[in-house]
Parts: C-alpha cells; sequence; structure tokens
C-alpha cells in the first residue's frame, strides 16, 4: 500500500496524534518560560498530572465537536471558529478540573501557565491546519495548473470571491489567475485571496502585456449591459481570450459548480441590450387562443413558435413553404411539450390566396404573426416581381383571409428598411405596412406591424457568414468600413413582437428600440477575436462595396410618421397615415398585373409611384436625407 493511500486511511489517527504532541510541547513550554530552564524537580507530578489533565480536555472537547471528522483541506471560516470555540471550551475545563484536583494537594498550577497554554495550544491548533490547508491547495494548484492559461479577473467581489475559493478548493487546469482589476477606488492596490487588484477595466490593455496575460474572465455577473459592453470592448483591444462567469444564483438554482458555468463571450454581449422576459400580458394574450404563424419555420417565425407554445395556447398552427426547417421547429416543440401543444404543421405558399383561405376557413385563427417573407436584399433586386408577390401579394392574401374569416389580430414582422427604401425588398416592406394601415381602416380586425432592424444569428445575417468564413481561414468580407446596422437578438425581438401584438388596437407601426447601431467592421473584428484569432493578421477583413439598394444607415422611423411612446420602454408607435382606400387598392391592382408579367423596370416604377420615399439606387453610398 502507497504511503499517500496509508496517510488517507489513517488520517484521524494521525491528526490526534499530532495534536496530543502539540499540545503536550504547548504546555510544557509555559513551564520553561516561567522557571528559565527545565521545571523543578518538586513540581514533577503536577507537571505531569496537569499535562494529562489538559491533553485529555483539548482531545474530549475536539473529539465531541468533530474536529477529526473535518477536511481541512476544504476549511472555511465556520471550521476555524469551531476549533477556536473547542479550544476556549477545552481551557476553561482544564481549568476548573484542575482546580478541583489539585486544591488538596498543596501545590498549584501557576496562574500564568494558564494564560500562556491556551495562548500557545489554541494558535498552534490553528496555524497546523490553516499552514496544512494552505499547502494542500498551493500543492494540488501547481499540479493542476501547469498548463493553465494566464488569466486576468474583472471584478473584485462576492463572484470572485467565490469563484478563487473555488480555485484553491478545486483548480482549474485551463485557468491561472494572475491578478485583478476593479473600478472600485477603494479596492485598488489591495489583494482578494492573495491576487492583487492592479488597476481599473480602464487599465486591462497595459496590465495584459505586463503580466502576459492570455485570458480575461469577466467576474461581475450583476454588471448591467451599457458597462458590460464597454468593458468587452476594452478587452477586445486585446489578443485575450474572454470569458464571462454568469449570474451566482442562476448557479446555484441549477445546482453546478461556478467554475463549469464560465463560458465564453458571445456576439449577443457585445450589444450590451438586457435580456427580455414574456411579461403576464402576453401569456395572458395567448393563452386559450388558436394561433398562426407564417413563415414559422424561419429564423423570427420559428422563434415566435418557441414562445407563444410557452404561453399554453389552444391551438399553434404553423405555415411554411419550406418543408425541413417546418418539420425542425415540430419535432422541436414536440419533443418540449409533448401531447401539452395542439400544434398543426402547414406546408402552403402565402402567394396561394385559396389555400390561405381554405386553412383558415378550416383552423379559424384568432390571433395572425405574419413572418413569411423575402428579405435577402441583393436577391430581391435582381428578381423584383419575386419581392412583390411574395412580401407584397402573400401579405394581402393572408390580410384578405384574416379579415374574412374574422381573427381578432394580425400582426406583421416589418423592417428597418421600408423606411425611406433604398432596395426593392425595403420597398415592398413598405408596401405591406400599407396594406396593414388600409385594412385597419376597413376590419374589425386589428391590423398592426412592427418594425425594428437586424437579428443577430438570423438565416441570412452577417453572423452566420462571418462565421464560415472564418472556419475556412478567411478572408471575412464587409462591403464598406463605415456601414451601421441596428441589432437585437432574436429572442428580444420575438418578445417585443408579442407584447406590440397584445397593444394593438388598430392601424400602428410599432417601432422596437433598438438601441445603438454597431459597426459591421466592428463586428467582424470582435467574432474574429472570439474565435481565438486576430484580425488583419490570422484572418484578414476585406472591403467589396456596397452592394445594390445597400445603405450605410438604416432608419427607423419615417419623418411624416411622428412617434409617441408605449407602456414598454423599448417600444413606440408611429401615427397611422392617412390612406385613400380605393386609390390605394387600385394601384395594387395595377402593381399586380405588372408583378405577373415580369417587367422589371416598369414593375420598379410602379413601386416608387406608390412608395414615394422609395429611391432606388444601384449603389447608395449615402444616408438619405
Amino acid at each position: 500500500m502507497k504511503i499517500g493511500a496509508i496517510l488517507s486511511r489513517f488520517r484521524k489517527q494521525i491528526l490526534m496524534l499530532f495534536d496530543v504532541c502539540a499540545l503536550t510541547v504547548c504546555y510544557l513550554a509555559p513551564w520553561v518560560l516561567i522557571s528559565g530552564r527545565a521545571p523543578y524537580a518538586q513540581y514533577s507530578s503536577l507537571l505531569v498530572a496537569s499535562c494529562f489533565l489538559f491533553v485529555c480536555c483539548f482531545e474530549i472537547v475536539y473529539g465531541l465537536m468533530g474536529m477529526y471528522d473535518s477536511l481541512w483541506r476544504y476549511a472555511e471560516v465556520v471550521e476555524f471558529f469551531r476549533l477556536c470555540t473547542g479550544s476556549a471550551i477545552a481551557i476553561f475545563l482544564f481549568v476548573a478540573s484542575s482546580l478541583l484536583i489539585f486544591q488538596g494537594t498543596g501545590s498549584q498550577v501557576p496562574t500564568s501557565v494558564y494564560f500562556l497554554s491556551a495562548m500557545f495550544s489554541a494558535g498552534v491548533t490553528m496555524y497546523s491546519r490553516l499552514v496544512y490547508r494552505m499547502y494542500r491547495n498551493v500543492k494540488l494548484g501547481k499540479k493542476g495548473g501547469q498548463k493553465a492559461r494566464r488569466t486576468l479577473l474583472i471584478g473584485a467581489g462576492d463572484a470572485a470571491s467565490t469563484l478563487l475559493h473555488e480555485q484553491f478548493k478545486k483548480p482549474s487546469p485551463d485557468m491561472n489567475i494572475i491578478c485583478c482589476v476593479d473600478d472600485a477606488p477603494e479596492k485598488q492596490g489591495r489583494y482578494i485571496m492573495g491576487i492583487q487588484i492592479m488597476g481599473t477595466t480602464e487599465d486591462i490593455p497595459e496590465i495584459v502585456e505586463q503580466c502576459e496575460i492570455e485570458s480575461i474572465l469577466l467576474a461581475i455577473p450583476t454588471m448591467d449591459e451599457e458597462n458590460k459592453r464597454r468593458v468587452l470592448s476594452i478587452c477586445n483591444k486585446t489578443k485575450c481570450n474572454i470569458k464571462i462567469l454568469p449570474d451566482i444564483v442562476k448557479m446555484i438554482t441549477d445546482g453546478q459548480d461556478l467554475a463549469s458555468r464560465i463560458r465564453d463571450v458571445k456576439v449577443e454581449d457585445l450589444l450590451g441590450r438586457e435580456e427580455v422576459q414574456l411579461s403576464v400580458r402576453i401569456a395572458e394574450f395567448l393563452r386559450g387562443k388558436r394561433v398562426m404563424v407564417t413563415g414559422g419555420g424561419g429564423s423570427i417565425g420559428s422563434e415566435l413558435c418557441r414562445q407563444i407554445a410557452s404561453c399554453e395556447p389552444k391551438e399553434l398552427l404553423l405555415v411554411d413553404i419550406y418543408e425541413n426547417s417546418a418539420y425542425e421547429i415540430q419535432q422541436e416543440l414536440r419533443r418540449k411539450y409533448g401531447d401539452k401543444l395542439d400544434l398543426q404543421v402547414q406546408i402552403a405558399s402565402v402567394r396561394d390566396s385559396k389555400k390561405m383561405d381554405a386553412l383558415f376557413e378550416h383552423y379559424r385563427p384568432e390571433i395572425v404573426f405574419h413572418a413569411a417573407a423575402h428579405k435577402h436584399v441583393p436577391l430581391m433586386e435582381d428578381s423584383p416581381e419575386e419581392a412583390v408577390k411574395n412580401n407584397v401579394f402573400g401579405t394581402f392574401n393572408v390580410a384578405s383571409s384574416a379579415d374574412r374569416y374574422g381573427a381578432e389580430r394580425f400582426v406583421l414582422i416589418s423592417t428597418d428598411k421600408a423606411v425611406n427604401p433604398t432596395n426593392v425588398m425595403g420597398a415592398t416592406k413598405r408596401v405591406c405596412e400599407m396594406i396593414v394601415q388600409a385594412m385597419a381602416q376597413r376590419s374589425k380586425t386589428r391590423f398592426a406591424a412592427v418594425r425594428f432592424g437586424n437579428v443577430l444569428g438570423s438565416n441570412g445575417s452577417v453572423i452566420p457568414l462571418f462565421k464560415d468564413q472564418i472556419a475556412c481561414g478567411g478572408p471575412v468580407t464587409v462591403t464598406h468600413p463605415d456601414i451601421v446596422r441596428y441589432f437585437m437578438t432574436i429572442s428580444e425581438a420575438v418578445s417585443l413582437v408579442l407584447e406590440a401584438g397584445s397593444m394593438a388596437t388598430g392601424g400602428e407601426i410599432f417601432v422596437l428600440d433598438m438601441g445603438k447601431p454597431m459597426r459591421i467592421l466592428d463586428l467582424a473584428e470582435n467574432l474574429i477575436k472570439l474565435s481565438g484569432f486576430i484580425p488583419y493578421k490570422d484572418i484578414q477583413i476585406v472591403f467589396t462595396g456596397l452592394r445594390p439598394g445597400e445603405k450605410l444607415f438604416e432608419e427607423l422611423l419615417m419623418d411624416e410618421e411622428g412617434l409617441r411612446k408605449t407602456e414598454n420602454r423599448k417600444i413606440y408607435i408611429g401615427a397611422p397615415l392617412k390612406l385613400n382606400n380605393q386609390t390605394f387598392f387600385d394601384h395594387l391592382m395595377t402593381l399586380k398585373q405588372i408583378a405577373y408579367t415580369n417587367n422589371s423596370d416598369n414593375l420598379v416604377q410602379a413601386l416608387i409611384d406608390m412608395v414615394p420615399t422609395f429611391h432606388h439606387k444601384t449603389n447608395c453610398g449615402q444616408e438619405p436625407a
């Protein structure tokens, strides 16, 4: 049997033997100090008896208080407090028993021995365990962290303290925490668990270079999103791998240790947007209703289905022309909800007005979310008639069926590209908004549109494209160094769409607060860094020029619409436009005839006639006036 195994097996006995020897020395030492040499011979009988009594008192108290059952490698403040308490009780017991036992012998233990032996014994027993704990942790830390990355910790609060405690107990093989930063002035230059706080978040680039840091860990789970975005932007100036420590409360709820919850920074973290939770209003709006989602297999449509399904609808009807994506979300919802969700999936095109009528007649949806659309700007420039057929008349077909079969609400998913459009896709979505507003003037159904910008990770967005280009070794293609876009996460956009739908009274264009715009170039550089590469060194970035119909900037609100607040600070309402219904629908029928003759030039001109703010350009490098 190995020595380590023997020590582990007889750990309790070895610790008791150590205490007996240590306590004996602690008791004899005061006698030596008092006399200046070995104790007088006349005190030998008293010395032996009192020493035996002293050791017995400590061993009995320690045993009863479980001091030999604790794993001192993992000892915390509670164990050391118990040790101090046990030492005090043992001293009191020794003093009381020695006064009683030795009272009639004519000799007494000197008072100074009581005080000194108490001090020595408490100190030695406590420090011996503390030294053992530190030795074990340092030894195991070196053993497990030889190849660990040199890590800078952001934050010196409760989360950082908990993480460092855990690191001492169970060192991570991937992380060697070297130093720390915190923005609190009173913490500068101080230490947390032996780790120095070397500066503030603004000092990160200099500290990274000075200490040869390889990895950065953000350990402030309670940091607001705006500050998180600021700190991550600073971190992105370095070449370090960046990770985030999630909320400790969620960690406790999930029952996982802290280190296992550390995750890589995602592009969503760089947006600096707060997480949106489904409100009670949304749940009440959808509960027990028959809900239809067109384009239900797409990025927005599938997330609509997920969040609607969680609100206990009476029936969820998913409509999509692409069977693969429809099948995927169908299987996902069936796995999660089983028979609890009445899910119907129909493969159909919104262009087919008869099919739409048949679906509405059979399922009688009460709430309709229309997300089906062609969205790729360059492709729609090459095929404008397809954009009109699918976007404009697909919307018209579904809206007409919703009106005809008495749906309560119809919510169109629109886009910021509908504002002062410079491309066919944006113009068609603007016509869709006009259809919604025109239908609202003559229908009992509450028609509304929700307009927002780009969503991260959606089909056709720049994120999947950048990831594919990075995986292939580059280059990453950006159209223009100054191009900016508004971004939000898919889940946030859908949550706000649902809430806006619950607010609709008819004819509104809801505008979602997209926050601050982000440069696409910054997004590309950040994504390269998050993938573990260095921009312009490991992965090149190439500028390809603005595509046909593409703008440097996107607006969210047209000048003539105005803007008013709602009870949700992230949702605004543009005032409905006054439309001449008869004239508008006449123009709409003319547009349809041109679209089905496949005359692209006449079709674009017809769109310009219908949408006065449509300025069709093949290369738009300036922000529209």
